[in-house]
């Protein structure tokens, strides 16, 4: 092929492209590409939220609720850490989700700053904290110490606090603010509002979670950072195939929870533009905690 065939072959395609061009300019203009995505990939009935990459820290990840929420993080493509006393759950976790795990008890407060300075040094900041560790001890009163009372306080709500804490004085230190300012979401439990007879040490601990919460929220409004608390009710952590049919059918919503129900609404709680949501409690109990319940 001669040169002026191929001039003449490369006049004509950049033709056609600038009328192509000019057509879908023009169609643009008259409304007709009006709803028409961009990323062909979208289909219909497809909620596409963007998410950026954060820097996520959760507390006590390796089971149940937490390791949902680390799953689900991790999937979404964020930063993920989780901290944990449970070393073989801990590792497996680890392994599966690609998380960073480190070893881990909350109720050590220089082990837990030290979790999170090991994060400042390798990430710079983090975005995002989750405090969801949390132990029972459920007895009877009459057998609850003092000491028992205590160890439950030191791990369901003095994290609470030690995280914020340090968070706060790290953003102090930065020659810079984080643009996305922040959240701590706290899980907490339904059992802050309702009781039964054993679980003093517990709920008091989660009540303390969701006073918390909207004390920091004030606290830590001058770091653009939303602090939140979730309160489970019944999340079925084991087999949930186990379940009986009245088990789910007292729920309201027809079901037992599951805890991946409670990881959703982490994420949603920290999604871009979700920060006019502030000092909440919300309950994630399939609507028990509505429910009027007398005996017959």
């Amino acid at each position: 092929m001669g040169r002026r065939k191929i001039q003449d072959n490369a006049i004509q395609l950049n033709y056609m492209a600038d009328n192509y061009l000019e057509k879908k300019m023009e169609d643009l203009r008259s409304g007709r590409l009006a709803g028409v995505k961009s990323n062909s990939s979208l289909r219909r009935g497809v909620w596409c939220v963007p998410f950026p990459c954060r820097r996520v820290f959760v507390t006590g990840g390796a089971r149940g609720i937490g390791r949902a929420i680390v799953e689900e993080f991790s999937r979404i493509g964020c930063k993920v850490a989780f901290c944990d006393a449970d070393e073989v759950s801990g590792a497996e976790t680890a392994y599966s989700t690609g998380a960073r795990f480190i070893h881990a008890d909350v109720s050590d407060t220089d082990a837990l700053k030290k979790s999170m300075d090991i994060l400042f040094t390798a990430w710079r900041d983090i975005d995002i904290i989750i405090n969801n560790v949390g132990v029972g001890d459920f007895k009877p009163f009459g057998e609850t110490t003092a000491e028992d009372f205590q160890k439950v306080i030191d791990v369901n709500l003095k994290p609470v606090f030690v995280t914020a804490h340090a968070l706060a004085a790290h953003r102090e230190s930065l020659p810079y603010p984080n643009d996305f300012g922040g959240r701590i979401i706290n899980i907490a439990s339904t059992r802050h509002m309702q009781s039964e007879a054993g679980t003093v040490a517990y709920s008091a601990s989660k009540g303390g979670v969701v006073s918390l919460t909207h004390s920091l929220m004030m606290d830590m409004s001058k770091y653009r950072i939303t602090v939140n608390s979730i309160s489970p009710g019944w999340i079925e952590t084991g087999d949930y195939d186990l379940l009986r049919p009245e088990d789910h059918s007292q729920h309201p919503s027809g079901r037992v929870g599951r805890p991946a129900d409670v990881a959703r609404l982490c994420v949603f709680l920290s999604a871009v533009g979700n920060d006019f949501i502030n000092g909440a409690d919300i309950p994630v109990d399939g609507g028990m905690t509505r429910k009027m319940i007398y005996i017959d």
